[in-house]
């Protein structure tokens, strides 16, 4: 059963990528306090991630700062990818969750299956807004989409 709004961060331990830094942090504790924008994606560097989300949230940044949120990207990719892409997208702020084994995505309830292409288990492409730890709203795309979870739409709802 997928995740819902009202519900609690799940608590899984991942590596964040924060001011170009690995770190091993638990998302419970992460994002127990404040107000956050979680986008999921499918994979760093993958066409639609790497040319247009991404970078719409970098543009988009300091809007989100000034509404009092702090933008968080994750993909199931490992910290090593994951630090190249943030250094890549020329982004500086935006912390990025390493997902490499698939837990948090898993535990989530927002995989995709991405065999077809050479993926394997992958995080469907969402933004998620949380404050203090409570899933407040989940804008999750149908496959090969990039509407719900865009920069722009989601400043608009918040």
């Amino acid at each position: 059963m997928a995740i819902s709004e009202n519900s609690a961060i799940p608590s899984v331990d991942v590596a964040i990528i924060q001011n170009a830094e690995k770190l091993n942090i638990n998302t419970n504790t992460y994002f127990s306090t404040g107000k956050f924008v979680l986008v999921g994606v499918p994979g760093a560097f993958t066409p639609t991630c790497h040319l247009q989300h991404f970078p719409g949230y970098v543009e988009s940044n300091k809007e989100f700062l000034n509404k009092g949120y702090k933008v968080v990207f994750m993909s199931v990719n490992d910290p090593f990818v994951m630090k190249a892409w943030s250094e890549a997208v020329k982004n500086s702020d935006i912390d990025c969750i390493a997902d490499g084994n698939c837990s948090f995505t898993e535990s989530l309830d927002l995989v995709m299956d991405g065999s077809a292409f050479g993926l394997g288990k992958r995080c469907k492409r969402f933004a998620m807004v949380i404050e203090n730890g409570i899933i407040k709203s989940i804008y999750v795309e149908e496959a090969g989409k990039l509407d719900v979870s865009a920069a722009v739409n989601v400043l608009a709802q918040i």
